[in-house]
C-alpha cells in the first residue's frame, strides 16, 4: 500500500517514503529532526516515522509555503500536538497569520512602488531613444 494512502494511527514510514510523499530530500526531514520538529523512532539504525511525524512534516511544509519562519513553525506545530484548549491555538495562529499578512502586504507595496519607478525609467528610456533617432 503507498504510504500516502496510509491512515491508521500506528502507520510507519521510513525517512525515503515521507520524502518521496512530499517532495523533499533526506537531508531536509533530518534538518527538520534536528530542529525538534519531528521526533522518529529507531529499528537498529533506521529512523522510523510515526503519523505523528507525518502530521507535523505536512503542517511544517504548509508553514513554510506560507513564508513563516521556523521558529513560528515549531511553535504551532508543538500547538498542535498540545492537550491545551483549542480555541487558545487557534488565537495564537490568527495573531501569527495577521502578523505575516502585514509584512506580505509590506513587502507587496514596496514591489508595486518598484514597478512603477521601473516604468518611469523605462518611459523615459524609450522618450529619449525615440529623440535620438530622429536625429
Amino acid at each position: 500500500m503507498p504510504s500516502s494512502a496510509r491512515a491508521d494511527a500506528a502507520a510507519r514510514y521510513t525517512i525515503t517514503e515521507l520524502a518521496q510523499e512530499f517532495e523533499v530530500t533526506p537531508r531536509a526531514i533530518r534538518f527538520y529532526e534536528d530542529m525538534g520538529l519531528l521526533t522518529p523512532g529507531r529499528d537498529g539504525r533506521r529512523r522510523i516515522y510515526a503519523q505523528r511525524d507525518r502530521t507535523r512534516l505536512k503542517l511544517t511544509l504548509r508553514g513554510k509555503r506560507l513564508g513563516l519562519s521556523l521558529q513560528e513553525i515549531k511553535q504551532l506545530v508543538d500547538m498542535y500536538d498540545s492537550p491545551q484548549d483549542t480555541a487558545a491555538q487557534l488565537q495564537a495562529f490568527l495573531e501569527v497569520l495577521a502578523s505575516h499578512r502585514r509584512q506580505l502586504e509590506r513587502q507587496r507595496e514596496d514591489i508595486e512602488l518598484t514597478l512603477a519607478e521601473i516604468a518611469q525609467h523605462e518611459a523615459r528610456c524609450r522618450e529619449l531613444l525615440a529623440g535620438a533617432r530622429r536625429r
